[in-house]
């Protein structure tokens, strides 16, 4: 037997992850921020303070993105002027990351306001931790 909308675990996590994109656009919006570009651009900027120069795959292998896409944002925020994409010189097929002076500010801020969001959107949670376990498993990680 079919179970109703409501009682539907993937239909409730649909609903739910498209309540929490939106709010986490109109955070980024102020930015001029795409919820990809500042997944990107965080990733780049958090490897970067890592002490890697990371290429474009491995932002991509890190943030959980397809190559393709990611190569195609990457240009976009490189045109932006917050991040430079550099030949590697040990494979000339590939680009290095490293995010701008610009950049770096425009996460920073970005970030406080995506943590502003999430803790408004998941307030009504009790126990946030419990949720972060569970999708943690959810999203293929260890528990």
């Amino acid at each position: 037997m079919a179970l109703a909308p409501d009682d539907s675990p993937g239909l409730l996590l649909w609903r739910t992850t498209l309540r929490w994109q939106r709010a986490i656009a109109a955070a980024l919006a102020p930015f001029d921020l795409t919820h990809v570009q500042f997944v990107l651009l965080a990733s780049t900027e958090w490897l970067n303070r890592h002490g890697e120069l990371p290429n474009q795959l491995a932002v991509a292998t890190f943030a959980d993105t397809d190559v393709k896409m990611t190569s195609q944002v990457v240009r976009k925020l490189a045109e932006k002027g917050l991040l430079v994409r550099e030949p590697d010189p040990a494979d000339s097929r590939a680009r290095l990351l490293r995010v701008t002076d610009q950049g770096a500010d425009l996460v920073r801020r970005a970030v406080e306001e995506v943590e502003r969001a999430d803790a408004e959107f998941f307030r009504a949670v009790p126990d946030t931790a419990g949720l972060v376990t569970v999708l943690r498993q959810l999203a293929g990680g260890q528990p």
